[in-house]
């Protein structure tokens, strides 16, 4: 798509939701899946649905510790039954003789014949068996074969990404190795001849670069693997260079700085020189000179260079664009719905999503406060925070209002 196609939302600048939807309806699915075995699939996202090749539980089983009967021999009770057998968990029963119970533990088969368990607090004890001092319905205390997870159905959807109960649940079903697709590979580079890495002496005119830090932990949170094009000089040769050498390795570019309109920036020539750019500006704060093309029909994402505007633009472009990598469905942010405890008397023309703080009162309301500072600069803000609020283009807010928060536990995985 060229980028004289852009619907004009503001100034020229794309809004959030088309430059959203741009993004995802553009990921095409990697090719290609492995096998690993339970104990390396934390994380991984399931290429094939999992179809249990068994019932789940295996057989009828008590759901306590008690005695196995057949209800219509307790119609009169009190009744007194000699015990004929003992049935713990693990041991084939065998048949209920008539007239008589059976002793059974929580998890153990019932044995044919029987068709209740009555508690154990409901039974005593006596010379001659156990007495059963009420009725007892047909049925009662016992879970069905079958009832948690029937043979055949599918247990685990393709897509999903595997956490430890999707892992255990494939055991349970006598699975031991999953398909999962390839992992992304992200080639990443930061601009700046400002830049020095962590670690080294810090000149004068010099900053530590933290894009590179925060993207590539952003990226492994997410099962990527990271190829580090290191610090890129501002250049375009450099850039060029930069961007040819991660679409030859990666199946997507991501380019930190540089991409806004300075005489120092030079991705915008760089990535038109070696493909196209389909997207370039946003109607966003932060975050509005994001760029999104292709290199040789490698995708390419640029962010921008200030460190909160790099984490925002992030979680919400470049996650969902790596999860349809991915095969997943769920790309959309999920929000709550909170209520404001400030102001926002001054609101901006694009749609701003500030860092937040969301917490819960003595009597229960969710609130969220602001970070005071609106800069892109400040980094130790979304250390502060454990969200973003989203506040609508050209929308006052009053501190009661209700407005969304979308949470960082939510968006970091």
């Amino acid at each position: 798509m060229a980028q004289d196609s852009c619907t004009p939302t503001l100034d020229g600048l794309v809004g959030y939701d088309e430059a959203v939807q741009r993004l995802v309806t553009s990921a095409e699915r990697l090719a290609g899946q492995r096998e690993v075995g339970l104990r390396d699939a934390l994380g991984e996202i399931l290429a094939e649905s999992v179809t249990s090749r068994i019932d789940v539980p295996g057989w009828d089983y008590s759901a306590m510790d008690g005695y196995a009967v057949r209800a219509a021999e307790c119609a009169d009770a009190p009744v007194t039954l000699p015990v004929s057998q003992r049935v713990p968990a693990g041991v084939v029963p065998s048949p209920l003789v008539e007239g008589t119970t059976a002793r059974i533990f929580t998890g153990a088969p019932i044995p044919p014949g029987a068709d209740s368990v009555v508690m154990q607090e409901a039974c005593e004890a006596v010379e001659q068996g156990v007495t059963i001092g009420r009725s007892v319905e047909t049925g009662e205390n016992i879970r069905r074969r079958g009832e948690d997870i029937a043979r055949g159905s599918a247990v685990i959807t393709a897509g999903t990404r595997l956490q430890p109960q999707h892992i255990g649940l494939a055991a349970a079903v006598g699975i031991d190795r999953l398909s999962v697709v390839q992992r992304a590979r992200v080639a990443l580079f930061a601009s700046g001849d400002e830049l020095v890495t962590p670690g080294e002496p810090l000149p004068p005119g010099k900053i530590y670069n933290s894009n590179l830090f925060t993207a590539t932990a952003l990226l492994q949170a997410l099962g990527c693997e990271v190829v580090d094009l290191g610090i890129v000089e501002d250049t375009l040769d450099a850039t060029r260079a930069a961007l040819a050498d991660g679409a030859g390795r990666a199946d997507l570019v991501l380019a930190s700085g540089g991409v806004s309109v300075g005489e120092e920036d030079h991705v915008k020539p760089a990535v038109e020189s070696l493909g196209a750019l389909d997207m370039w500006r946003l109607a966003i704060r932060p975050g509005k000179p994001l760029a999104f093309g292709h290199i040789g029909g490698v995708p390419f994402i640029g962010s921008p260079g200030n460190p909160v505007s790099l984490f925002v633009t992030f979680l919400l472009f470049v996650r969902p664009f790596i999860l349809r990598l991915q095969g997943r469905d769920d790309w959309r942010p999920v929000s709550w719905r909170v209520r404001a405890d400030f102001d926002w008397p001054r609101p901006d023309r694009r749609r701003e999503f500030h860092r937040a703080r969301a917490y819960r009162t003595a009597d229960g309301q969710i609130l969220a406060s602001v970070h005071p500072s609106r800069s892109s600069g400040v980094l130790s803000s979304v250390t502060w925070a454990n969200g973003l609020v989203v506040m609508p283009e050209s929308r006052k807010v009053a501190a009661g209002e209700e407005i969304d928060f979308l949470p960082f536990c939510e968006l970091l995985t």
